[in-house]
């Protein structure tokens, strides 16, 4: 019809008549079609018709704007597809963004924990060394018993009258050598 009445003196009826008839459908749309957490936050609405789609666009941005406002997006054939392109990658891109910030929550956690075991490590490290530290320890005294055990096994106790045979004191039975032994 508006191409019908260019030129004429019905024509800006004709253009009111095209707006109001697009805004209501993209009303529709948007009233019928988004809902919020059960459908995506964006509709299409498709015109069939090149023709139609560059008319709308070039005399009627109101009707445009209200398609933004509303989240409903105009499409023609030849911007359909390309649309469509567009909002699933749009999509995908969230979807990876969502799933980055679960794999950066994962890597922090798993950092921690890689922390903790490295002080956990380095405790035990610590305890081992001194464990270490405590046996060579042992190991030196032991060495120094050994020694001096040895030393006395062969010493050779001198007699006072010069034989090199030791000389065992007599024993006295007393009470008080009863009460030492």
């Amino acid at each position: 019809r508006l191409i019908e009445q260019e030129n004429s003196p019905a024509e800006d009826m004709a253009r009111r008549q095209f707006a109001r008839d697009c805004t209501g459908h993209i009303r529709a749309i948007s009233d019928k079609y988004l809902i919020a957490g059960e459908t995506h936050d964006v509709a299409l609405m498709f015109l069939p018709s090149e023709a139609i789609y560059a008319e709308l666009h070039a005399r009627f941005p109101k009707v445009i704007e209200d398609g933004f406002q509303r989240r409903v997006m105009i499409v023609s054939p030849t911007t359909f597809m390309a649309t469509l392109h567009t909002m699933r990658a749009v999509l995908k891109d969230a979807a990876m963004q969502e799933q980055a910030g679960v794999i950066l929550k994962e890597v922090s956690i798993l950092l921690k924990d890689t922390q903790r075991l490295e002080e956990r490590v380095n405790r035990v490290m610590a305890q081992y060394k001194t464990l270490g530290k405590s046996i060579d320890d042992v190991e030196i005294s032991t060495g120094k018993i050994g020694k001096r055990a040895a030393k006395i096994e062969t010493l050779e106790l001198d007699d006072p009258s010069g034989s090199s045979s030791a000389s065992v004191p007599d024993v006295v039975d007393t009470p008080q050598a009863r009460t030492l032994s």
